[in-house]
C-alpha cells in the first residue's frame, strides 16, 4: 500500500522521514570520502528489494551576501563531470558531532579567506535520494569580513586554482535560469536566497533548527 502524504508545518504536502526495515545491509566498496552499499529493503505488500547507493557524510554550503546583494561565486575544477564550475563555498560534514554552522563557517574562511556575522538556515535538500543518502544544508551568511593575511588556509589541489567573483545575485538567478550554472548548492541556495529575500527573509531558520536527514540522525 502507498504511504498517504504527509502535510508539512507550513500546510502543504511535506516529506517526511519513513524507514522501511532492512533485512540485510552490506558494503561493497569503502571509498575516502563515501562507501557504496547495498540494503535489503522490505517494502511490506510490495516484497523485498535490493538497493545499492552511496553512503554519504553529508555537506554544507553557503550563500554568502555582501551589502550590495551580491553573492560570492567561486570556481573550481570537477573531475567527475569535466568542468571548471561555478558554486558557492561548500564542504564535508566530516567531523562527527561538529555542528553544520560551523562546518560551513570552516568552509567559508578556507574557500574564500572571509569570515560573517551573521549565520541563518536557508534550505535544506537530498542531492540524489534515488542513489545516495547525502544530505545537504545551505546557510546564507551576512555581515562579512576578511580573513587576516597571516590567519589564512592554505589552500591545495583543486582548491589552489580558485577564482572568486562576487554577482548580483538577480544576475545569478538568471544565470540559473539560463543553464549557465550547474552545480546544485550553488543552483539551489541562489533561487532559495531570491525567493526568500522576495518574502523579507521571513522563511530564515535558526543555524540550529531540525535537521532530520543528516546522516546520524535518521533511523536506520
Amino acid at each position: 500500500m502507498t504511504p498517504e502524504p504527509t502535510v508539512g508545518s507550513t500546510g502543504a504536502v511535506g516529506d517526511v522521514v519513513d524507514p522501511r526495515p532492512v533485512a540485510a545491509h552490506e558494503v561493497l566498496h569503502r571509498g575516502a570520502i563515501f562507501d557504496l552499499v547495498r540494503d535489503r529493503v522490505d517494502l511490506g505488500d510490495a516484497g523485498t528489494v535490493s538497493r545499492e547507493y552511496l553512503d554519504h557524510p553529508g555537506a554544507v554550503a553557503v550563500v554568502v551576501l555582501d551589502d550590495e546583494d551580491r553573492v560570492l561565486m567561486l570556481r573550481q575544477y570537477r573531475h567527475a563531470v569535466r568542468a571548471r564550475m561555478w558554486e558557492i563555498p561548500a564542504g564535508l560534514l566530516d567531523v562527527v558531532g561538529e555542528p553544520a554552522v560551523d562546518a560551513a563557517a570552516r568552509e567559508l574562511a578556507e574557500e574564500a579567506d572571509l569570515t560573517a556575522a551573521r549565520w541563518d538556515v536557508l534550505v535544506d535538500f537530498a542531492t540524489t535520494p534515488g542513489a545516495s543518502n547525502e544530505a545537504l544544508r545551505v546557510f546564507v551568511a551576512r555581515d562579512v569580513a576578511a580573513v587576516p593575511e597571516g590567519e589564512r588556509h592554505e589552500r591545495s589541489g583543486e582548491e589552489a586554482e580558485i577564482v572568486t567573483r562576487w554577482v548580483a545575485l538577480d544576475e545569478a538567478v538568471a544565470l540559473a535560469l539560463a543553464g549557465e550554472l550547474h552545480n546544485p548548492s550553488a543552483v539551489v541556495g541562489i533561487l532559495a536566497a531570491a525567493a526568500s529575500r522576495a518574502g523579507g527573509w521571513a522563511s530564515l531558520r535558526a543555524v540550529d533548527a531540525p535537521w532530520p536527514y543528516r546522516r546520524g540522525t535518521l533511523p536506520t
